[in-house]
């Protein structure tokens, strides 16, 4: 009896060593070491980049941004009278904090029912699909991520209004996220896994 339970021990002793559900890579401020420890972000960053013409230092600084690579990452709890839970801040959900809404629109028109938020193929497909629609709608180029983050925060509509105009908060944060976009755009170029 006693082997099964030093087996039973060591199983989840070596189990517990693995990638945790929806952790973030460790590395984030290095790309290659990204795509080095999640080999599959690269097929996923490859196919956006050939179906939708984003490229990968651009998705890849707007998930960094929404979700820090956290798969099943959410937005917080709020709290009435500071204790009791009424619900998230927002439906926000995955990689690309897609809102419920705007998913099920993706799923409608091009994802199909199946694709997830929490799955890095699909959530860098709908990045892709709702930025190449940025372009179209407002004129945004691709590889400008500050004003592709800018209209990915405040919807095609609003950033078309200038809504964030009164947001200085978010200008600095789009400014970040062209900063980070840079860095990786610069990393990339010398990876050896960046083969897109």
């Amino acid at each position: 009896m006693s082997r099964f339970f030093l087996a039973l021990m060591i199983a989840l002793v070596l189990g517990s060593c693995g990638e945790r559900q929806g952790s973030a890579p460790r590395e984030l401020d290095d790309a290659c070491s990204i795509l080095t420890e999640r080999p599959h972000y690269v097929r996923a960053f490859r196919n956006a980049k050939r179906r939708w013409g984003v490229e990968p230092y651009v998705l890849m600084a707007m998930i960094y941004q929404e979700s820090k690579f956290i798969s099943n990452n959410r937005t917080p709890h709020q709290f009435a009278l500071g204790v009791i839970p009424i619900g998230r801040q927002s439906s926000a959900f995955g990689y690309s904090q897609a809102l419920d809404g705007t998913w099920e629109e993706y799923q409608r028109d091009h994802g199909g029912y199946g694709s997830r938020r929490d799955d890095i193929q699909d959530a860098t497909d709908f990045m892709g699909w709702y930025m190449a629609q940025t372009t179209e709608e407002t004129g945004v180029a691709l590889y400008d991520t500050r004003n592709q983050y800018l209209a990915y925060h405040e919807g095609r509509s609003g950033y078309l209004r200038g809504s964030y105009r009164s947001k200085s908060w978010l200008v600095r944060i789009a400014d970040e996220v062209a900063a980070r976009s840079i860095m990786y755009q610069q990393q990339l170029a010398y990876c050896r896994q960046a083969r897109f």
